[in-house]
């Protein structure tokens, strides 16, 4: 992909990182909270909610179906040209490591990308999708309606990209690579790469691993 395109890809595919954090209500931060329990930097964040989707066997999942697991959330798209694409090849290699050293933890985790597509994002382009990352991962879509409710719970921005072709188009949305709990509260932004940090490797794989060694119990 030739230098304006790139750059459109990236620009489109993430906004940054504090415009997310700006967009929540933070907790404590990364401090140890009064009962001594380290806190991930979502702690006290009001991001979430319940919702009713359709993954990509066709069937409805609600959010309330994963109590008792914790939710490794990315909202993303099945025709994003660059950063989509990549952050979850890594996200989930990172989850395939600690999944290999930690079977049992990794069986507590379940993995979900939401498109904010659902024009593009049928039940069927989503299977193939999810299924070139991991087994494990679902890929979940609904009515433009339902989509955007989603959307504002988890604090996620995004909106179509104006174009000649009504089926060509680009999605800008911001990058949110949520780890929830078991009770369905955030908990810490899962590691992804900075573009704007080209000698730092932000969302390595090994990096995503330890990221989950940390928070999963």
């Amino acid at each position: 992909m030739a230098g304006d395109a790139m750059n459109k890809a990236i620009l489109t595919c993430a906004l940054p990182m504090l415009a997310l954090l700006s967009a929540c209500d933070m907790g404590g931060g990364n401090a140890a909270s009064n009962n001594g329990a380290a806190q991930g930097d979502l702690a006290g964040a009001r991001i979430g909610g319940p919702f009713t989707l359709t993954d990509q066997d066709g069937k409805q999942v609600r959010w309330d179906d994963f109590k008792g697991q914790y939710r490794l959330v990315y909202f993303g798209y099945t025709y994003c040209p660059d950063i989509c694409p990549v952050d979850l090849q890594r996200i989930m290699q990172g989850f395939a490591q600690f999944e290999k050293a930690s079977p049992q933890l990794a069986a507590k985790v379940q993995p979900m990308l939401i498109s904010v597509d659902p024009a593009r994002d049928t039940p069927a382009v989503l299977k193939t999708y999810v299924a070139a990352f991991h087994p494990r991962l679902i890929g979940l879509t609904g009515t433009p309606d339902q989509i955007a409710k989603v959307a504002k719970d988890f604090a996620v921005i995004y909106g179509k990209e104006e174009s000649a072709s009504a089926s060509d188009y680009l999605v800008s949305h911001s990058r949110t690579p949520y780890l929830f709990g078991p009770d369905g509260q955030p908990i810490a932004l899962v590691p992804v790469d900075d573009p704007a940090t080209a000698d730092v490797d932000e969302g390595a794989p090994d990096k995503v691993r330890a990221f989950l060694h940390q928070w999963i119990k």
